[in-house]
């Protein structure tokens, strides 16, 4: 079995050091891929540790951070998130995990960012047609992940992205795959759950974006200046090909204290996306143990370290696990961050074990 995990990391690597999708070289490509919304973390518990959630992500968030971390899911579970952005932009994420003791975790999410509406103008009317345009991103994702070991788990996700922006439209294919190694290294207790934590992933790695509709349809005149042609022949604008946000993650994580009712972690990521500079994000997490009652956790973090022109900053959050009948947990998580020139941004989730 350790053959077949260590098979599965060399395979990774290779892919994550011989692919040309992955290169971020200068100018860093800022702005060149689309569907950017799955770029914006889900889980109030990662957003509040900074992003570096990689490995450490065991609940059904891992769809988005590392499908690996399903494999480390001990109980069914539904988790809903919502956060709001500026200007009336709002993103959610609704995911189901479903834990089966032999065959492993499977889990189910939606992922979308709502764009609001704004008035529809020409130069005509200026002060709006009287009609309305929206926006709207959405990824439905189907995973699944497997401990193949008790020190080693993998997982794989599919995905369905589409975008829309008033009638036009765009969608892709993409997959993600991901990994966890835990190690006795660090280990307090000796056990490899307990030490250190490897984790890595790949996300977004598929076909690209091209919008299409009905705006996109003009009526022309080849020949304007002489008769006798066709005066208005049915043409259609043909858009550029875009991109999907690729981004390779690869981080640690460890406890710094581990006692009965108080632990402290600290994980760090390093990420290489193919849209921006590489960077590292920082988190921490202090988890105290309420006997009888639940667990009280308190975060924070920073994303964007070393990155070229970082928007980013610190984050900070708090959640709660609180223990109701048949051993299952109500979770709330909460999670702060600011995002520089866009502002504040706060996150809320909720999630319910079964």
């Amino acid at each position: 079995m350790k053959n077949i995990g260590y098979l599965i990391l060399i395979i990774l690597g290779f892919i994550f050091t011989v692919n040309p999708r992955l290169n971020a070289q200068e100018p860093y490509r800022i702005g060149t891929t689309s569907a950017n919304f799955l770029e914006l973390g889900f889980g109030g518990a990662g957003l509040s540790m900074g992003d570096s959630y990689v490995s450490m992500v065991n609940d059904i968030s891992s769809v988005y951070w590392n499908p690996a971390g399903l494999g480390y899911m001990k109980k069914n579970q539904l988790m809903v998130m919502h956060q709001p952005w500026f200007a009336d932009i709002n993103s959610s994420f609704v995911g189901v995990g479903y834990v089966d003791p032999n065959l492993g975790t499977f889990g189910i999410a939606l992922t979308f960012v709502d764009y609001g509406s704004e008035d529809v103008t020409s130069m005509i009317s200026q002060d709006g047609t009287g009609e309305k345009f929206d926006g709207l991103d959405l990824a439905i994702s189907l995973s699944y992940g497997r401990k193949l070991a008790d020190w080693f788990s993998f997982g794989a996700t599919g995905k369905y992205i589409t975008s829309r922006i008033w009638h036009e439209s765009a969608s892709a294919i993409a997959f993600d795959l991901g990994a966890i190694v835990n190690t006795s290294f660090l280990s307090w207790t000796g056990s490899k759950d307990h030490g250190l934590k490897i984790g890595m992933s790949i996300s977004n790695y598929g076909t690209r974006m091209q919008y299409d509709g009905i705006d996109l349809k003009r009526p022309i005149d080849e020949a304007p200046d002489e008769g006798g042609n066709f005066a208005y022949v049915p043409a259609r604008y043909e858009t550029t090909e875009w991109e999907l946000p690729l981004i390779f993650r690869i981080g640690a994580s460890t406890y710094l204290v581990y006692t009965e009712n108080h632990k402290v972690s600290l994980s760090v990521d390093a990420l290489h996306p193919n849209n921006n500079s590489e960077h590292l994000n920082l988190g921490g997490e202090y988890l105290f143990t309420l006997p009888g009652v639940g667990k009280l956790a308190l975060r924070a973090g920073y994303k964007g370290l070393l990155m070229v022109d970082n928007h980013y900053g610190w984050s900070f959050g708090a959640g709660f696990l609180v223990n109701y009948i048949g051993n299952n947990n109500i979770i709330i998580d909460y999670a702060y961050r600011d995002i520089g020139l866009l502002g504040k941004v706060h996150a809320y989730t909720l999630s319910l074990t079964f």
